[in-house]
This record gives C-alpha cells, structure tokens and sequence, in this order.
C-alpha cells in the first residue's frame, strides 16, 4: 500500500485513540524520513497545531546549512520551527551513535509539554534494522520487539505513525511531492553498526527473500506480544512477592529461575531503570539470591542495583554518596535543613508530647551522619546503647544506617532521625524531629 497522508492520519488515528494530542511535535533532522512526515502530516490538516524540532548535534561541519535547509522547507510548510544545539557527550563510553541519541532525546524532552505527541519518522526498514541489531547484542522479546510504535515520553507521548511503512513507499511519496532533503554523508560510513546493516547486510538478504522488511516486522510484532504477555506473568509474580522495589526471596524461590529472571526485568522497568543486562541478572539468581542469610550482597549495572537484606531482595537507583554534614544548625523556629540528594530535610516541629527538650534546642544542634562509635539511652532508667546495635535491631536497611541524619549537642547525641530522642534531652512537652521527603530506611 502505498504512502499519503490519508494513510499517515489513519494510523495516527489509531495510535491516539480517544487522547486528543494539545500538539505534533516533529522531529524534524532534514532527512527523507522526517521531512516526508513533516509534509504529509501538514496536509493531513488535523486541526492540531505542529512544531517541527531540528537538534544539531554539531558533529558535522555541515550541520549549521542543514539547520538553515529544514528551517526553510518548515517555513514553507507554515510550520512553527525551533533549532537546538546539542553537545555529544559520553561518546567513547556510549559508542557516537548512541550518545547522538541520548543527547537528542535529552534536548527533545525539555520542549515536550503536557499531551505533546513527539512523532519520528521510524519505518518498517527501521524496524527490521533495529531487530537484526538486537538479536546480535542478545536481546530478549522485549529487544526483539524494535521500535515501540507509542509510549510515554516526559509529559507526552512518543509515536511512531510510519512504522508499517516501507522506506520505497516513502521515497515514492518525497519524488512524487517533491519534497527536498538531506543526505548525511554519514549515513554511508559503514563502521556504524546500523550503516552497516542497511548498507551491507540488509541489500543481501533482500536479494534471497525480497519481503525480509516485512517479515522481520512481523516478527518484531509477534516478539512484541510475547513481550506483553511476559510482563503480564511478571505482574503476577510481583503481587505474589510483594512489591515491585522489595520482593519477598521466600516467595521468589518458589518461582523458575527463568520467572525469576522475567520477575526481576519487569521490576527494574517498574520502579523506571534501565533494563538490567542478562549477565547481571543470572549474577543475582545465582550469587545474590543464595548468599548466606547475614550476606548483604550486591549486583549493579548502568543506573540500578540489586540489593539483598535478610529475606528481601530490593530493586533500588543506584545510591549517591554519603554526604557531608550539613551547614548550620537546627534551631526551634522550624527552618528546614536540606540533608543531600535524595535524603530530603529536617526540622523540629512543636509536638505537644514527648520530644526534644525546646532548652537544648534553643541553642541550636548539629547535624551529622555517622562516624561510628555512637551511643544511646533511649529509657529513662534503660542501659546506653551501641547505634548501630539500635539500628540493627530495628532492621533498618544496612545501606541506609549511614544516611541517617543524627542530631548532636555539641557532642552529647540527642536524636537519631525521627527513630528516637535521647531519655536525657527529652521534656515531655517537647519538639518532634520531621524528616520530610524520608527515604525508605526499612
């Protein structure tokens, strides 16, 4: 079937549902994808207003006359244009293609606002690219499934209305309409991977199976039903296990080691990190999950953690570094304390019950996180206690005992977060600790 923007509308009608978009966002790098797109959206006239979005990735000397060359052809469509430049970072870490990526979507994510729909002019020759790419690196079926045709992005969504669509039809459609755009010189250099595959691998394999785009798209559905499913699975086992951050190891030893694996992939995604490699998850049902019972284990990869503490497994980001003690001190007058990334703040509060002596906290205390060797008397007639015995016993989550922020009186230690008040800075009509925006510590 070949491509117009009667199709293009059709399919987008099928993306957005009952949604109604506030706005199309286009990105728009000049090439033949984008800019058909472009063009077809605007005469499928759906009433919704369009921006298209070129980044300049700066990588090429050209790419100032290419930004000039989509500014132009936006403008003659009447379309609203902006122009970011973007600075690449991360390359040698990343690989260059992916760091273009990952700098593009970070620049596109700062214009997407409230039910903004971000459309990319991926097709069904993409699509068979990114599933023969997948399957080198060893990806399962959510890999296998490609391109996600629409899904969430910032306070959007992101559609991919031409994924069925074949990179002929689309060529058709820019000769027939005229429509002018850029070649990349680098499109052709073949020692990036996807070059490679759609210059080289692709052309061969065309050549014995002539529908192999098509197919390879099929498959990339089936995979993607598969996926589905999965996931379904997974839900169930997390609801069987507890959450999806804390997972009961009791309940998880009942399950397969591959439901297992699924479990833990479908966790990570849940609690928004990035989908823990294989190694890293056959690393935490062979070593994290067996380890001994007063283990605390530990299993990392790019932007998570796996954790293990008694019979609980946790699926956490992974942690910032203790840090310094604050500035300054707490007084009564309930000026909050910022803690450090993530640990929120403090403050005294009036209770009306048992709480910090306010004559103690007059003269202001002092915020600290362990150094070890801290003690405790909690009871009026009770024995001083060793911190971090206390903590233990309160099973409070190890990695967390050393971002608990202590209260301090010159060096007499008055409280410990909002757990307890030493029995010997305690009034009965006192002022309570409030740690806004806690953690999770047990």
């Amino acid at each position: 079937m070949s491509f117009d923007s009667d199709v293009l509308l059709d399919r987008l009608q099928v993306l957005i549902g009952d949604e109604s978009p506030a706005r199309w966002l286009v990105a728009y790098s000049g090439g033949i994808d984008s800019a058909v797109l472009l063009h077809a959206l605007v005469f499928a006239d759906t009433g919704i207003p369009v921006l298209a979005i070129h980044v300049d990735h700066g990588l090429h000397p050209d790419s100032g006359h290419w930004a000039t060359h989509a500014k132009r052809f936006a403008n003659e469509l009447g379309v609203e244009f902006i122009n970011m430049m973007v600075v690449v970072q991360n390359k040698a870490k990343l690989g260059l293609e992916a760091a273009a990526r990952e700098a593009r979507y970070r620049a596109l994510s700062t214009v997407v606002e409230a039910d903004d729909w971000l459309l990319s002019g991926h097709h069904e020759n993409d699509q068979a690219e990114t599933l023969l790419l997948n399957l080198m690196r060893g990806s399962g079926p959510a890999g296998l499934a490609g391109i996600g045709a629409c899904f969430p992005f910032e306070r959007g969504v992101i559609a991919r209305p031409m994924l069925g669509v074949s990179g002929d039809d689309i060529e058709a459609y820019a000769r027939k309409h005229d429509v002018d755009w850029i070649d990349d010189p680098s499109n052709n250099d073949s020692s990036f991977d996807r070059n490679f595959v759609r210059r080289d691998v692709m052309p061969l394999l065309n050549s014995r199976w002539p529908a192999v785009t098509s197919r390879l798209r099929q498959s990339a559905v089936l995979a993607g039903e598969a996926g589905v499913l999965l996931s379904e699975l997974a839900d169930v086992d997390i609801a069987t296990c507890g959450h999806a951050d804390r997972l009961s190891l009791v309940e998880m030893n009942e399950l397969s080691p591959a439901r297992q694996r699924n479990l833990l992939r479908r966790a990570a995604q849940l609690c928004g990190l990035p989908s823990p490699p294989a190694t890293r998850l056959y690393q935490t049902i062979d070593e994290l999950i067996p380890a001994r019972g007063d283990a605390q284990p530990i299993v990392t990869w790019r932007g998570g953690e796996f954790r293990r503490y008694r019979d609980r497994l946790y699926v956490l980001s992974p942690l910032d570094a203790v840090p310094s003690d604050p500035d300054g001190l707490l007084g009564t007058e309930g000026s909050p304390v910022i803690l450090g990334k993530r640990l929120g703040s403090v403050r005294l509060v009036s209770a009306g019950m048992a709480g910090v002596d306010p004559v103690v906290a007059e003269q202001g205390l002092a915020i600290r996180f362990r150094a070890g060797g801290e003690a405790l008397r909690i009871a009026e007639r009770g024995a001083t206690r060793k911190l971090k015995n206390l903590l233990q016993e309160a099973q409070v989550l190890p990695w967390m005992r050393n971002r608990i922020p202590l209260l301090f009186a010159a060096d007499q230690l008055v409280a410990v977060g909002d757990l307890w008040i030493s029995a010997g800075h305690r009034s009965n009509d006192g002022l309570s600790v409030e740690w806004s925006n806690k953690p999770a510590i047990i």
